[in-house]
């Protein structure tokens, strides 16, 4: 099996969104914002390959919105997915498979593009695409909390495709590779846990999109349900305790990856590395 870090570009969100009740004078410390008060985040996507399939989890905000949408979210950075994935000798007709966490914007909107005619296509066209069946609903139909996360131009194209695909209960989705369901940020997020060379690999997605939300009270203020995240990450440790767990942060552009340890204040990071460190270890 090998892992890629895929790095599909940068963008910013208000702090005190991102830390929800926390005062700014502690989490500032940690993940400091700019002068707009705005925090920097990456778009950091993973790429499985494990010979048989090229898995892409989640893939980045993509190029469809005008320019007034990435201004208002402060794109920045020259990566891409397209560029990060050629980096590594992929093209877009090689990914067999792609599982989306959750489908707010920041997470599926390289999943569909324009063609040539203008016409909403599929970015990689031999990739079947995974989601939860209980986001998909509320992607398809949403509260009026997640309304503006989920854009219609990046979710419909996917049932119209074809390669949509339902997933319906945690399972070893392909072989080690397995689905958890978390539901505090969103309905039926789904967590990938990755067995490589017998350590687990979890991506994060909006679970903890940073190393600094780790900690159990600190939740972001888009979660829908920040008491649900909170009992969803207690419910995560329980596991990653036991089964020494390595994380990978969706979000955090300073921090690929962290294991953790628990103290009498609560889960706390241990040590931060690169994916690529992770590997160098356990190769």
């Amino acid at each position: 099996m090998k892992l890629f870090s895929i790095e599909t570009g940068n963008f910013k969100l208000d702090g005190g969104a991102m830390f929800g009740v926390v005062p700014k004078v502690l989490w500032n410390q940690i993940y400091p914002a700019d002068e707009k008060n705005q925090c920097s985040l990456a778009m950091r996507a993973l790429l499985v390959d494990d010979g048989e399939r090229r898995i892409l989890v989640d893939t980045g905000v993509g190029d469809k919105q005008d320019e007034k949408f990435f201004t208002n979210f402060g794109l920045f950075g020259d990566d891409t997915m397209l560029k990060s994935l050629a980096k590594h000798g992929y093209k877009p007709e090689d990914i067999t498979d792609i599982v989306h966490t959750h489908l707010h914007f920041d997470h599926c909107g390289g999943t569909i593009k324009y063609d040539k005619n203008g016409n909403l296509v599929p970015t990689f066209p031999n990739a079947n695409i995974f989601i939860s069946r209980e986001q998909w609903e509320e992607a398809a139909n949403p509260n009026k909390r997640e309304r503006a996360s989920f854009l219609k131009e990046n979710i419909m194209p996917m049932q119209e495709s074809g390669k949509l695909k339902l997933i319906d209960k945690e399972c070893e989705l392909f072989p080690n590779f397995h689905v958890k369901f978390f539901h505090g940020h969103t309905l039926g997020q789904v967590i990938p846990h990755i067995n490589y060379k017998g350590r687990w690999l979890v991506y994060c997605g909006d679970l903890f999109p940073m190393a600094a939300l780790v900690y159990e009270p600190y939740i972001t203020s888009y979660d829908i349900c920040a008491r649900q995240t909170l009992a969803d990450k207690e419910r995560f440790f329980a596991e990653a305790h036991k089964n020494d767990y390595t994380l990978f942060f969706e979000h955090d552009i300073y921090t690929e990856c962290a294991t953790i340890v628990e103290t009498p204040k609560g889960t706390k990071v241990k040590d931060t590395f690169s994916l690529q460190e992770f590997l160098n270890k356990n190769s």
